[in-house]
């Protein structure tokens, strides 16, 4: 099932004991695409502080009643590592996290959840002393914010808007890109990540090999709940890409 950043974001995350806060930003592997994080405002219960969640604790359907329940208590999260709510999440910090939920770390293992694709810890993670060279974290990897990538700049064809990802992996498949700002009757449209070229994260710009009459001609977007099958399949045709069902 497809569901989008901006809804997940509109959110409050809620353990078993009550709440934890609204998410204020979502963290994301500029490597898979795949959301590692939540960011959650705890500072109605949290003196001065962000907490992050894992979606390893998120229960399924994600966001329903403007809720994400996770399989987590109040106690737990608050003798998680600090975070501040304005920073950026240091390797040393996801290591911390990780060991403190008793999470496998998510990039080892060769799958987009360590030895898996979706995100359930059903391998318990080795002993803390046989964490070593071995599992160390990819150099070329780095946490990416989806605030603060919307509003990057897709040469030709418009700007980023929004994400959609699927809610059973945590992989983002598509950017929402408006592109009203660059021709008259220009509309959302949907541009698969695999498609992406490049991204300039100091210029703010995302690169991708597409001509601008295959997105006028794309099938019309409209919310994630019309993205299906039929319609993916549709999307990939007119850009004469393979799908990544295949």
């Amino acid at each position: 099932m497809f569901n989008s950043v901006s809804h997940v974001t509109a959110t409050h995350v809620r353990a078993v004991d009550g709440d934890i806060g609204p998410v204020g930003d979502v963290l994301f592997d500029d490597r898979d695409w795949v959301i590692r994080y939540l960011v959650v405002d705890a500072r109605s219960w949290l003196a001065e502080r962000g907490v992050l969640i894992s979606p390893y604790s998120v229960k399924q359907p994600v966001g329903r009643d403007g809720m994400i329940d996770v399989a987590l208590t109040r106690r737990l999260v608050r003798t998680s590592p600090a975070l501040d709510i304005d920073g950026s999440v240091s390797r040393e910090h996801e290591r911390e996290f990780l060991r403190h939920y008793h999470y496998p770390d998510y990039w080892e293992g060769g799958g987009l959840w360590a030895l898996g694709a979706m995100p359930y810890p059903s391998v318990a993670p080795r002993p803390h002393a046989e964490r070593g060279a071995a599992c160390a974290y990819p150099a070329d990897m780095q946490l990416r914010s989806t605030a603060q990538t919307q509003g990057f700049e897709v040469p030709g064809i418009g700007q980023v808007q929004d994400f959609v990802f699927d809610d059973a992996s945590w992989q983002i498949r598509y950017l929402i890109v408006d592109t009203q700002g660059w021709w008259q009757g220009g509309r959302k449209v949907l541009i698969a990540q695999a498609w992406v070229d490049r991204i300039d994260w100091g210029t703010r710009r995302v690169h991708v090999p597409l001509a601008r009459e295959q997105v006028r001609l794309s099938p019309a977007y409209q919310d994630v709940a019309s993205i299906h099958r039929e319609y993916e399949v549709l999307l990939h045709a007119n850009y004469q890409r393979p799908g990544y069902w295949d």
